[in-house]
């Protein structure tokens, strides 16, 4: 098996699993309480917050631990629902790309009197910092940007977005699950408030993740513990998965430069070659690059070819042992077209005739190469007449 969808998940890194299996075997105790076996699982969470701190660029103090991005997106926009409201500030600025549970989460506070101006992106699916600068108000409370498009790998501009959001002291809230692991958060020095990340984008385990907030002014989604996450997060801590957060945190920070390095290649030799097998088979000009160009930095491409299905040739390959991705992991089973796509100015058709290919470190230029001539022949195929 090939694969290429790094983007949706990632595989455990050894070194995370190694770290886990402590905590899913013999340190079981609760990090709640006092005695030994409790006290052990406790220094545990505090190493792993250390460690993720080191990814945000912050201290272990502004680290929540939570189940996920989508979890850590809906306590931003949620969790500050009283505060926004006591300040008169309703008006919420989100960008057209972001990944649904953004969207979702700040669709949720309509029903409270909220009004939402959407940033739509240029047509290579960058949001600009002066769209963000003109759309912010007087009663503006919070904008939510994401670093990294999950669909596209388009990254913006946040450090900029940051320096106006301070400017007007407006919140700034940021999804960086596809950044971590591939760009410095440097949250401070961007100006950031809120940041997501989720273990499993970055060979860490699923069903953790964490957010970075830089004053505890919200109210917490999930109630109870008031000791528990400096009372934010409510729940036992899942020990084995935070301690793998951590770890694959560690591992992320000191390898990234290396990483991305190899990871880019792949992308790079991948499009080079699937260019190069489409050139032959005659069709090379129904090839095209949504949002960022092939030789950017970063592990996702979104590729459309004209008169293609996206999920047939997704099938296809399926059959030949390579894995890609038609649109987002958490929109795979709906028939409607990327919002990302169409809100980049991409037709509906367009939208379906596209795919998105991801790496890891794990993909080697051998494999991107077979996946690349997988797909070419998969495309010329499709593209026979009936």
């Amino acid at each position: 098996m090939i694969y290429l969808d790094s983007a949706a998940t990632t595989k455990i890194a050894p070194e995370v699993l190694a770290a886990m299996m402590p905590y899913l075997t013999d340190e079981y105790g609760n990090a709640g309480t006092l005695y030994g076996l409790g006290r052990s699982a406790a220094e545990a969470v505090q190493k792993a917050r250390e460690q993720v701190a080191t990814l945000f660029g912050c201290t272990p103090d502004h680290v929540v631990f939570t189940s996920g991005g989508s979890e850590s997106n809906n306590t931003v926009f949620k969790g500050l629902r009283h505060k926004l409201t006591e300040q008169g500030k309703k008006h919420l600025i989100v960008s057209a790309i972001e990944h649904d549970s953004v969207l979702r989460a700040a669709e949720s506070l309509t029903k409270d009197g909220f009004y939402i101006t959407y940033i739509k992106p240029s047509s290579d699916g960058r949001i600009s910092p002066k769209a963000v600068e003109a759309a912010i108000q007087e009663d503006t409370g919070l904008v939510s940007v994401m670093f990294t498009n999950n669909e596209t790998g388009v990254t913006n501009d946040i450090n900029e977005i940051g320096r106006t959001c301070r400017q007007n002291e407006v919140l700034l809230h940021t999804d960086c699950v596809q950044a971590a692991g591939q760009y410095p958060l440097s949250v401070y020095k961007n100006d950031v408030d809120f940041a997501s990340i989720s273990s499993h984008k970055i060979h860490g385990p699923k069903g953790v993740g964490a957010l970075y907030i830089r004053e505890p002014s919200i109210i917490p989604l999930v109630c109870g513990g008031s000791e528990q996450e400096f009372g934010l997060r409510g729940g036992t801590e899942n020990v084995a998965g935070i301690v793998g957060l951590g770890a694959a945190a560690e591992i992320a920070v000191v390898n990234m430069q290396e990483d991305i390095i190899v990871v880019s290649m792949a992308k790079q030799k991948f499009y080079m070659e699937l260019l190069h097998e489409l050139n032959e088979f005659g069709i090379g000009d129904t090839l095209h690059v949504n949002g960022s160009s092939a030789i950017d930095i970063g592990k996702a491409i979104n590729l459309r070819f004209d008169g293609v299905d996206a999920q047939t040739l997704l099938l296809m390959l399926d059959s030949k042992g390579v894995c890609i991705s038609a649109v987002s992991a958490c929109r795979s089973h709906e028939s409607e077209p990327s919002h990302v796509l169409t809100a980049m100015g991409l037709t509906a058709e367009e939208a379906r005739s596209s795919v998105r290919v991801s790496f890891s470190k794990y993909n080697t230029v051998d494999e991107a190469e077979k996946a690349a001539k997988d797909m070419a022949s998969c495309v010329c195929v499709l593209r026979m007449p009936a």
